[in-house]
């Protein structure tokens, strides 16, 4: 008398979430266009770093710096620096204003009895050349600080939005094809629906932090390539806060975009149901661009669940935060990503198998209808 083979154990709902998430980031790594567009991505940041550099004239080349001939001997001889004579202030200061040099030595009241005279920012070079630091006057430093204001903040939220955006779009475009295919069926024949959903978060998760990190890399050894040592260190500390923010808000979006994209069984129709995951995505990028001068509109970003990860590493880069202000944002956040990952899990599970017109939210939450 034979006896049948025991019937297979089902994975546990971590492990079934594991090889979801593992199919996830194989499927897309195997692909050229995600190869292609992360290698032109990486490669456009270095080169826009690069090109803002030289177009400063901040390149790794020795800088020119204007030095009045009495104060000459308070100047040493460093690598890096390119030493110019001048007769007097007024001709150092007019080197500045013209471009000819990127700062000036001048005579002053201070410990050396010596000034810096910059334009916007004083290269860290030449102050690192001197024994004690100098008094700096900068000519203008109002145009300096809201250039580099502006860039950043950009830089952050196009970063965020870019990100967000792809990676969401690819799980909203898995899922729906999944269940236009009726693929879905058989997957969750093996695995649990929460751990389907929890995979494609995960896997899609682990893709857009990684990716983001390598940007940040790029991004820090741009600067440091080009000589731009007091910027880096400006962005030392927001960089790391804006990674950790991310990868929490990343997690918060990809599960909006995964419920919503399992509202229909068409490709066609996920336009409409991803309309209010893509304005949650495009408005820390615009509220930025825009607003990036108003501390108020800042602030309230920086709280704001769905633009926070973009808020506070900007306040941060700004100086605007209090120590603990990141620490509380981040807190609020990941409460508000676990409140958006129950809801959509609800949302998922009891509309992912449901074919034909689009699936309303009341509806599924209600929990009226089957599948």
């Amino acid at each position: 008398m034979s006896t049948r083979p025991p019937a297979p154990t089902p994975p546990s709902l971590g492990r079934a979430t594991l090889l979801v998430a593992e199919r996830e980031i194989t499927s897309q790594v195997r692909t050229k266009s995600f190869l292609i567009s992360t290698a032109i991505l990486l490669v456009g940041v270095l080169a826009a770093i690069i090109l803002s550099s030289v177009f400063s004239g901040r390149t790794g080349d020795d800088v020119p710096v204007a030095v009045v001939s009495s104060v000459a001997g308070q100047v040493p001889t460093t690598e890096g620096l390119e030493v110019r004579d001048v007769a007097d202030r007024a001709a150092a200061v007019e080197a500045v204003r013209a471009g000819d040099v990127d700062a000036a030595v001048v005579p002053g009241d201070g410990p050396l009895g010596v000034d810096v005279v910059a334009m916007s920012s004083a290269p860290q070079v030449l102050l690192g050349a001197l024994t004690v630091e100098p008094d700096v006057e900068l000519l203008d430093p109002a145009a300096a600080e809201g250039g580099v204001r502006y860039i950043v903040t950009f830089a952050f939220g196009l970063v965020f939005m870019m990100s967000a955006i792809g990676f969401g779009s690819t799980i909203a475009q898995n899922t729906v094809t999944e269940k236009q295919t009726r693929t879905v069926e058989l997957l969750l024949s093996a695995v649990p629906a929460r751990a389907l959903l929890a995979g494609k978060i995960l896997g899609n998760s682990v893709l857009a932090l990684g990716q983001t990190a390598a940007i940040a890399a790029v991004s820090v050894l741009a600067l440091v390539v080009t000589g731009q040592d007091d910027l880096l260190t400006m962005l030392g500390t927001p960089l790391v806060w804006f990674v950790v923010f991310f990868a929490i808000g990343f997690v918060l979006l990809a599960a909006v975009y995964a419920a919503s994209a399992s509202l229909v069984s068409r490709v066609e129709d996920t336009g409409v149901v991803l309309q209010p995951a893509m304005w949650l995505t495009m408005l820390p990028y615009l509220l930025v661009v825009f607003f990036n001068d108003n501390a108020t509109v800042m602030t309230v970003m920086s709280y704001v669940p769905f633009s926070a990860p973009v808020g506070m590493p900007v306040r941060l880069f700004l100086g605007e935060a209090a120590w603990w202000e990141p620490l509380l944002s981040l807190a609020v956040l990941v409460v508000s990503c676990l409140a958006v990952i129950a809801v959509a899990a609800r949302i998922y599970e009891r509309s992912v198998l449901r074919m034909g017109g689009r699936v309303r939210v009341r509806e599924v939450l209600a929990g009226s209808g089957s599948d």
